[in-house]
């Protein structure tokens, strides 16, 4: 019988809007899990997107908060971008940082009325690509992986992602259930960490690697329903999948929140950082310059 570290398999209150972490020490596996509801809600609301536009950026947030739960520095960032010029969707953005999520799209919603009720990823985009960037402030490094947008969803495109940029074999599992006023979306990614070599070949670019086999088998098997179940404890979840392994530790679970950061102040900082002859191409005729946020859908007005 299994051993969960950290975490019990019953009672407690239901993880919504919270990401769960996992390692399966054995075999050299870690994971993530995630469930948003009223973070998601309120993200959605901000623009009248239409309902296929709503179920995409679910999935984007949730897969950029799988993806940016993963860092461990303190301010440290991650950014999911699907972008494509000419595509129906025009850019699609999310961003994490210390349990802080925030995303919006750009799209022509005439020409999104002509694709259908259930559209390809391609004919969405018209091709395109995904990048991931990863800003390290607790270190001061920043990167940034590109990859076509390629594949029947943004979940397929981002293991695209791993395989190629990170070489780390990578399952990930989403769903989403867009009930009007009880939006949930859900997640899990798992990966194969191995950093140990046998011969000259890594183990952690092996994609058929007897240990990551398993594991990613067992990962296959977790339903829609169990990831979008808000009476279902993400660490609950987490046993279902693996009760037969030694051990499986889960660290601590981070609570979500809607993470718009922007300001009057932020805005000063930036536009402080544009020449005067570009701010004066700004102004109105009372000397106020008006700033959007995409992602929360305000206006601001600063007085230049």
């Amino acid at each position: 019988m299994a051993a969960m570290e950290n975490a019990s398999a019953s009672g407690g209150k239901p993880g919504i809007d919270e990401v769960l972490g996992f390692a399966i020490a054995d075999r050299d596996c870690r994971g993530r899990v995630v469930r948003l509801g009223p973070v998601l809600e309120t993200i959605l609301s901000a623009h009248q997107y239409p309902e296929l536009i709503k179920a995409l950026l679910a999935e984007a947030l949730v897969l950029t908060t799988l993806m940016g739960s993963l860092l461990k520095g303190e301010g440290d960032q991650l950014t999911l971008q699907a972008q494509a010029e000419g595509g129906i969707i025009r850019l699609l953005v999310c961003d994490y940082r210390e349990g802080e999520l925030r995303g919006y799209a750009q799209l022509d919603e005439e020409r999104l009325e002509t694709v259908g009720e259930t559209p390809s990823l391609h004919s969405l985009f018209s091709g395109g690509y995904l990048a991931v960037t990863f800003d390290l402030t607790s270190i001061g490094q920043r990167y940034q992986g590109i990859v076509p947008l390629e594949g029947s969803s943004l979940s397929e495109a981002v293991e695209t992602y791993f395989a190629r940029s990170e070489q780390v074999p990578t399952l990930i599992r989403t769903a989403i259930r867009m009930e009007e006023g009880d939006r949930v979306a859900g997640g899990m990614l798992i990966q194969h960490l191995a950093d140990g070599e046998e011969g000259r070949e890594r183990l952690h670019v092996r994609q058929d690697h007897p240990e990551w086999n398993d594991v990613s088998l067992i990962a296959r098997t977790v339903r829609p329903d169990e990831l979008t179940d808000k009476s279902l404890r993400l660490e609950a979840l987490i046993w279902r999948l693996y009760n037969e392994e030694r051990e499986v530790r889960v660290g601590g679970v981070a609570n979500l929140t809607r993470g718009c950061r922007c300001s009057e102040r932020h805005f000063e900082d930036v536009l402080a950082r544009f020449p005067s002859e570009d701010r004066r191409d700004m102004r109105d005729e009372k000397g106020v310059i008006l700033v959007d946020c995409a992602f929360c859908s305000r206006q601001f007005a600063i007085q230049d």
